[in-house]
């Protein structure tokens, strides 16, 4: 069973920044995209970034694009998420997720494993 470990998350001001880790157990982490994704409160859970196994092609919602950034680091099992630039609607518990393929896609069926979450709140 993959362990995925989210951190990072906080209380931030809109305007300010956070970055978020989330550290797999598993050795083959690296054969796998991954993915971020975040549910605020009444509100389904929806795609946020994602990243193919080599780091290769990124891929993000329109809401987050151009100030979210997802990298990976396969020496160390673990993936980021920098978020710039943040807004009060990007409130939400933030999940990471190891997909099924080294490829996958944007849906949450297409990831097999995913963290407890971490939560992001930002003030106005």
């Amino acid at each position: 069973q993959v362990q995925l470990v989210e951190s990072g998350g906080g209380l931030v001001q809109a305007g300010g920044s956070l970055r978020l880790s989330c550290a797999a157990s598993e050795r083959t982490f690296s054969r796998y995209a991954m993915g971020w994704f975040r549910q605020a409160p009444g509100k389904e859970r929806e795609f946020v970034a994602r990243i193919t196994w080599n780091s290769g092609r990124t891929y993000y919602a329109d809401s987050v694009k151009g100030r979210f950034t997802i990298s990976r680091d396969n020496a160390k099992n673990t993936v980021y998420l920098q978020m710039n630039s943040l807004k009060p609607e990007d409130t939400a518990v933030y999940y990471c997720a190891m997909a099924l393929t080294a490829y996958s896609g944007s849906a949450s069926s297409d990831y097999r494993y995913w963290g407890q979450g971490t939560q992001v709140t930002v003030s106005s």
